[in-house]
């Protein structure tokens, strides 16, 4: 703890450090200004000469400084030219103090046990606000919705995108999209009715509050956030399937706010003595399109990173950069358009992630996966640091406590209720029910974060004059999810059982196992006549196998991109290990050498006839027998 104090204490000096490097630089430049002035006033009455003295320092300023101003008797060694860096300084400063306040939270890991990251994090930045404040009597610095939609966001989204499990997203995207389109509609709609209903029965005193405006701020709050959902989820550690539905849904939801949020805003706009059928007809198309075309612009740049990185064997030094701009450019792309910038980087992250990992070297691919990570942890953690710091802000407080209870109930409530009635349909189609336990997670699952924030401070007050309470109220929701909810979270999953994630990584015999039940599912549903998911997983993979392969990957690649000839190669390399390290123990190489030579003449039968070899895996598979071609699946 008394590292803990001495890291908050240092933070405490860089900030006033930095005020007092402001302040003095605004004295400098005050001081500066009186100066000119006086010479301006004394200039007009002497004669044309003197008045273009007094003029001639503002021509030396306008070199970015690089003179201090005034006339010089000397040349000087040094010049202190706080004002010319003030900006760039700053940011730097913010980010190293986010860095360390989360280089504080890892060393403390039997605190990050009870409480989660983002949550001490989020207290770091009361701290840091409130010294701030206390320093300048006004709350100087807060997350502005340009530096978080622009800056921020994007970074966490690419990499989300980009590390997505495929195959477990793809195979309950239905799910998910039932939970973040339906369920986010419906949490919005019935908080704000639900609130605007209170607002006419007097339950909240008197709000100079519309229904629209109530709607408005029922689809700002209604999104759960992907950044808080990822920063609680991880650390306890659930299953597989319920962690992608809640995370799918947080990343899909956050596209489906911000359309719904630009909906309403232009219904308040608009009035609501203006709003027609037609006009919410054009509101229900905008929604599909605007969210189709967002998805559409992230394909489309995902297949253009692709086929770049097929060119790029010549420069590997730059290649991993074409991600990161073409990505973001994506997202950059989506807002030009008015489409969902969200869920264009999402696609394209997804999109593009198996190729370009084909296609470029192994150090790149490293590159990117780290850099990746390093950016989105970093977005990360300025985010939360600053949700704290934006709260110490005398000026946006407005407090309406039956406002603001009745917000968090409502939003408690129908999580609730919208996640067991839309479980409940769901069921019905699913060939693996999701279970009452996995609900309850889902339920207690829906943390609000930054989205929610930013979206709130887009909010116009010359169209909502409640805007300040709207801004508090989503703070306290975003608090008490992230803080109260993200500590109660492990020690529930605890008490209920709930079945965690798989630590260790699976064997080759079980990947091949899986592979062996999917083709199987797939061959269930084709003779039952059934289109299923594994149908139209199998479609396309033939598709991808016949056309986007030859298009998108290099002719070198795809060869060693068959599934069986992996299985065999890994298969193949460790058991080469292994009788190597025999041979070194006995200290007899000539026995290494036979098998080694054996296992090669295996290896080169299997890539010249795979086909057959595959057909031959399976009978040994199914069957149980003796088979030559997969003798050594198997051995294994």
């Amino acid at each position: 703890m008394a590292t803990t104090w001495h890291f908050a204490l240092s933070f405490g000096m860089l900030l006033m450090v930095s005020r007092s490097l402001s302040w003095a630089s605004d004295d400098n430049k005050t001081e500066t200004a009186d100066t000119r002035q006086g010479t301006r006033s004394s200039g007009d009455h002497g004669s044309t000469s003197s008045s273009t003295a007094a003029n001639e320092p503002d021509s030396g300023e306008g070199d970015g400084g690089h003179h201090g101003g005034g006339n010089l008797t000397t040349l000087p060694i040094v010049t202190w030219k706080w004002e010319h860096v003030t900006e760039p300084y700053l940011v730097a400063l913010w980010i190293l103090v986010c860095w360390l306040c989360k280089l504080i939270i890892e060393a403390n890991h039997h605190v990050t046990k009870v409480i989660p990251e983002s949550a001490l994090l989020i207290c770091f930045g009361f701290i840091l606000g409130g010294i701030v404040l206390g320093a300048d009597n006004v709350q100087t610095f807060r997350l502005s919705p340009t530096v978080f939609f622009f800056y921020l966001l994007p970074q966490i989204i690419l990499d989300t995108g980009y590390s997505m499990p495929n195959k477990l997203f793809f195979g309950n995207l239905g799910g998910i999209l039932v939970y973040a389109v339906v369920g986010t509609c419906w949490n919005a709609a019935t908080l704000g009715l639900s609130l605007w209903g209170c607002d006419k029965g007097g339950a909240m005193g008197d709000l100079d509050i519309g229904l629209l405006q109530y709607l408005l701020f029922g689809s700002l709050i209604a999104a759960v956030d992907p950044v808080a959902v990822i920063a609680v989820f991880e650390q306890v550690h659930v299953n597989e399937v319920l962690f992608i539905m809640v995370f799918g849904e947080s990343l899909l939801n956050d596209g489906v706010t911000v359309v719904l949020f630009n909906v309403f805003d232009a219904f308040v706009t608009l009035g609501g003595d203006k709003i027609n059928a037609a006009e919410i007809i054009k509101g229900i198309v905008s929604f599909f399109v605007v969210a189709f075309g967002g998805s559409l612009v992230g394909f489309v740049f995902g297949i253009v990173i692709s086929l770049l990185t097929r060119c790029t064997k010549n420069i590997q030094i730059i290649e991993a950069g074409f991600v990161f701009i073409l990505g973001y450019l994506s997202y950059l792309t989506a807002e030009m358009l008015s489409l969902s910038s969200i869920l264009s980087i999402v696609f394209c992250g997804i999109c593009c992630q198996k190729y370009i990992n084909a296609n470029m070297d192994p150090n790149s691919v490293n590159t990117v996966r780290y850099a990746m990570k390093v950016f989105a942890n970093g977005s990360e953690t300025i985010i939360f640091v600053f949700l704290g710091i934006s709260a110490i802000d005398r000026t946006i407080w407005v407090w309406n406590t039956g406002f603001i209870l009745l917000t968090l109930f409502f939003i408690l409530i129908y999580r609730i209720i919208g996640t067991f009635f839309l479980t409940w349909i769901l069921n019905r189609y699913r060939l693996v029910p999701i279970g009452f336990i996995d609900q309850v997670i889902m339920s207690y699952g829906g943390l609000r974060g930054a989205v929610a924030y930013g979206l709130a401070v887009l909010l116009d007050e010359n169209k909502i004059k409640e805007k300040n309470l709207m801004l508090s109220t989503t703070l306290i929701v975003v608090y008490f999810t992230v803080i109260i909810q993200g500590i109660t979270m492990k020690p529930l999953v605890t008490w209920l059982n709930v079945k965690k994630a798989s630590i260790s990584e699976r064997t080759l015999i079980e990947k091949v196992q899986n592979k062996v039940f999917d083709h199987m599912l797939v061959a269930i549903e084709d003779i039952s006549g059934q289109i299923g998911h594994n149908y139209m997983r199998d479609k396309w993979n033939k598709f991808e196998e016949k056309w986007m392969k030859g298009i998108l990957m290099k002719a070198s690649v795809r060869d060693v991109q068959e599934p069986i000839f992996n299985v065999f190669h890994e298969l193949n390399l460790k058991d080469a290990m292994s009788y190597v390290a025999e041979g070194e123990r006995k200290g007899s190489w000539s026995l290494s050498a036979t098998k080694l030579h054996s296992l090669t003449s295996i290896r080169s039968l299997v890539m010249d006839s795979q086909r057959s070899c595959l057909a031959s895996w399976l009978t040994c598979q199914t069957n149980m027998i003796h088979c030559p071609a997969g003798e050594i699946l198997c051995h294994q």
